[in-house]
Parts: structure tokens; C-alpha cells; sequence
């Protein structure tokens, strides 16, 4: 095997080595029929800019999807939407936690690049994204697309920092990184559900809260180009489904009484059940919401595209990957994505590429002509050129850093620092697991991705001293 491999890694996810590692066959059960990406011929390429439907989900970990090998969670519509286009293996949140991966996706660069950004994550109202930084929305928007986003937001609070200062048109949501699903108490301790800048009062299930909002908005009479970006809390802790009233009531008595952090984080509570439940209440959401988009007759011509924020948590199904949330092991930043253009794209397809958060940015704004602001230049590449005109896929690192731990993958290489400070090197073609170490069998290749991963921190702020 050669130092560098750049052979793409398709060995995880992509046929029978799933029911030898994972133990049930995802392509197989979702997605009968599924075939090695490739685009479309120039003659079938769409010629009018996309609608943009981005879904994110919270804390939802790498196999939470029955298409991506989960054995006792069933999630129908979002198997079918990954039937209905390209379901990605080595797909990657920009950071291990809620609001970097944010900022990653709304700018298109790492975290790191942002003071806010530094948050990991944010938890008070002294940090945000700028206002004057450009993003997927105040860029699409200069190029003439209607701008919405409904749900968690978890880049800074007011007065200084909101989605409406930020290039969106129109925000229904909360601010924070995890509010109880009833109350909307927040990590603050007080209300965090609004339209716009002013609260809005509705104390139903919140899923079902943004199910709503967001059927409404694609079934809207449009007049030009739209992006939503529809960001779910589910399933991030408390470990609430709409049948838990009782529990929700007890949770938010203890927000109030001054235990916010305690109580939203729900140690005493949850179980692998409640989770699944949660995951596939989302799964009904997330269909309902494309019922409407098909309904309303602009499906053909809307980029669908399903991630999450980071890894999964407590209750997660993440086999094989080890770690989550937090850390920069596969199992805090691999992601079931998945992406739908019916006027572009072909069905049943999978792709093995790796990608992460910022790439989609890139990609985005490309496909709704769109130019990137030359003074903020992009971290993510476009893969539009991989995805609509048969171009080999971009050859790059992807970079993460995270306060106590670095990663950078190459090819199939990942380079990985731990907490303790001791540096790590796996080959994930033949270890997504990351159980077999070749630091110490490979050290001219870990010097070489050690040094990779120092030349662009370089460039990035520093963490302020804890």
C-alpha cells in the first residue's frame, strides 16, 4: 500500500462489508439497486437555479438512519429521500459540537477563522457570528434568493447576533444550543422561541412546532429562488417525545429554580427507546416536509440535503465508529448525509467521498450563482463540478480542530491527537474503528500530516486561555 492512497475509501458503508461490520446490509434493506455515484450527462443538467431545503439534525449520530445501519430505529422518509438521490459514506460535520459546526456551514471556512467561532459552543450572549461576515444566506440572497431559517440557530443571541442580522430574511426559532421541547426555557434559564427578534408563544412539542412552520414555507407562492435552512434540536437531550408532558413539566421546574445546565442535560433520564423514538418522530417530520414540497410541485427542482451538526451521544447507535460528540474520533464528526436533486441528480446512488460541512457551502453557492466575498475566501471546495459535470472530485485535507483535540484527513489517512496530547495515525480504508494505531509503524507519514495539520492551524485565531 502506498505511503498516500488516494483510492476513495469504499469499504465501510458500500456493500456487503456492512453486514460483516455493522451487521445488517444498509444499502441492501434502504436502498435496493444502490450504484457508485456518477453525473449526469451535460444534456440532462438542469439549466435554472435550485431551491435549497438544508436539514440539519442535532446530535444525531452516524448509523441513528435504518439506511445506515441501524438494527432497531426505523426511518422510512429519510431512507427514501437517500433512494431518491446520493447517499454519502464519508460525509463529515465541520466540528464535534453544535455551534462551530454552524459556523462552518453558514460561512463556508472552519470555525477557527471567527472569534465566535472559538466557542465550543457557545454559551453566552458576549459571543456570535458577526453580522458583517458574509454567509450561505446573505450571499444567496445578493444573488436574488428568498432566505429563511426555522429552528435551532445556536450562533449568539440578541441583541447583538440573530439569522435576520446574518443574512436571512426571515427566522422562526430558537437562539440557543438546547431549550425542553415544551417550555422553550433555553441554556440561559428564560424563553427561547421567536419569530424574528420578538418571542413567539406556543408551548406544543417543538419538533411538531417547526414541522409546521416549515411546511408552510415551501408551500408558499414563490416568486424567485429560496433557501431554508430547516435546523431541528432533535434528538439533543432532554430526552422528551410529545408523550412526555409530565417529565417536561419536572424538567423546566428545575430550569427555573436555577439548575438550567443540570436539567437540560437530562443525566437521570432517556434510554435507548425514548432515543429511537426521538429519531424517528424527526423521521416523520422531516416527511412531512417533503410531502409538502412535492405537493406544492417545486421537488423536481430543490437540492434536498440531510446532515447532522456533529456525532451522536449517549444514546446513538455509532457502530463502528468509536467515540462521539466532542471529539474528533470518526464517531464524533462522521455524518449520515444525504443530498436529492431530482433535476439534476440521478437516484440510488452512493458516494464514498469525504466531505464535511464547508464543502456544502461552496457547493451551494455555486449552484445558485452566487459569488463567494474575496476577503472571507472559502475553507469548504464545490463539489458541483464532481456532483453535475463529471469532474474528479477536489483532492484536499479536510482539517478539524477542537480545544484538547486535532484531526486532518487525507485520502484514507487520518491523523488524530488526543486529550492527553499523544498523536495517533489509522488508515480508515481498513480501520473505521481507529483501533489499530500506525503512528509508530509510519512516522515519516504522521510527520508529514502532523505538519499539514500545523500550517493551517496557523492561520486560524487562537483559543483564548481558559
Amino acid at each position: 500500500m502506498p505511503e498516500i492512497s488516494r483510492r476513495v475509501f469504499g469499504g465501510l458503508v458500500g456493500g456487503g462489508a456492512v453486514m460483516a461490520v455493522a451487521g445488517t446490509s444498509a444499502t441492501a434493506s434502504a436502498t435496493p439497486g444502490e450504484r457508485p455515484f456518477r453525473s449526469r450527462p451535460a444534456a440532462v443538467r438542469p439549466r435554472t437555479r435550485p431551491n435549497v431545503l438544508f436539514i440539519l439534525a442535532d446530535d444525531l449520530g452516524w448509523a441513528d438512519l435504518s439506511s445506515y445501519g441501524a438494527p432497531h430505529i426505523r426511518t422510512p422518509n429519510l431512507d427514501r429521500l437517500a433512494a431518491q438521490g446520493i447517499r454519502f459514506t464519508n460525509a463529515y460535520s465541520g466540528s464535534a459540537t453544535c455551534s462551530p459546526t454552524r459556523f462552518s456551514l453558514y460561512t463556508g471556512r472552519y470555525p477557527g477563522r471567527t472569534a465566535g467561532g472559538l466557542a465550543e459552543p457557545i454559551g453566552s450572549r458576549t459571543q456570535g457570528l458577526d453580522p458583517s461576515h458574509p454567509t450561505l444566506a446573505s450571499l444567496l440572497k445578493k444573488a436574488g434568493y428568498a432566505t429563511a431559517l426555522i429552528g435551532k440557530w445556536h450562533c449568539g443571541w440578541l441583541p447583538d447576533y440573530s439569522p435576520t442580522k446574518s443574512g436571512w430574511d426571515e427566522f422562526f426559532g430558537n437562539f440557543g444550543g438546547a431549550l425542553e421541547y415544551f417550555s422553550k426555557l433555553g441554556q440561559l434559564g428564560d424563553y427561547d422561541l421567536y419569530e424574528g427578534d420578538a418571542t413567539y408563544k406556543d408551548l406544543r412539542y417543538y419538533t411538531t412546532v417547526l414541522t409546521e412552520r416549515a411546511v408552510e414555507y415551501v408551500t408558499r407562492d414563490h416568486d424567485r429562488p429560496w433557501l431554508l435552512n430547516l435546523n431541528f434540536t432533535t434528538p439533543h437531550w432532554p430526552w422528551l417525545t410529545e408523550d412526555d408532558q409530565e417529565t417536561a413539566a419536572e424538567i423546566a421546574a428545575e430550569i427555573r429554580s436555577g439548575n438550567v445546565l443540570g436539567a437540560l442535560l437530562h443525566n437521570d433520564g432517556g434510554s435507548v427507546e425514548k432515543y429511537k423514538e426521538m429519531v424517528e418522530n424527526l423521521d416523520a417530520s422531516v416527511g412531512k416536509v417533503l410531502t409538502a414540497l412535492r405537493r406544492s410541485g417545486q421537488e423536481e427542482n430543490t437540492v434536498v440535503v440531510f446532515a447532522s451538526d456533529n456525532g451522536g451521544e449517549r444514546f446513538s447507535y455509532q457502530w463502528p465508529l468509536s467515540g462521539g460528540k466532542s471529539r474528533l474520533l470518526e464517531g464524533g464528526i462522521r455524518v449520515p448525509t444525504i443530498l436529492r436533486w431530482p433535476a439534476g441528480i440521478d437516484a440510488r446512488q452512493v458516494s464514498h467521498l469525504p466531505l464535511y460541512s464547508p464543502d456544502w457551502t461552496a457547493t451551494l453557492l455555486e449552484l445558485g450563482g452566487a459569488r463567494p466575498d474575496p476577503a472571507y475566501p472559502l475553507d469548504g471546495h464545490s463539489l458541483a463540478g464532481y456532483l453535475l459535470r463529471g469532474e474528479q472530485a477536489p483532492e484536499r485535507d479536510l482539517f478539524w480542530r477542537v480545544r484538547g483535540n486535532r484531526a486532518l484527513r487525507r485520502g484514507d489517512w487520518k491523523y488524530y491527537r488526543d486529550a492527553n496530547g499523544r498523536d495517533h495515525l489509522y488508515n480508515l480504508a481498513t480501520d473505521a474503528r481507529e483501533q489499530a494505531d500506525l503512528a509508530a509503524d509510519r512516522p515519516a507519514l504522521l510527520a508529514q500530516l502532523k505538519a499539514a495539520w500545523e500550517k493551517i492551524d496557523t492561520g486560524l485565531l487562537p483559543y483564548p486561555a481558559s
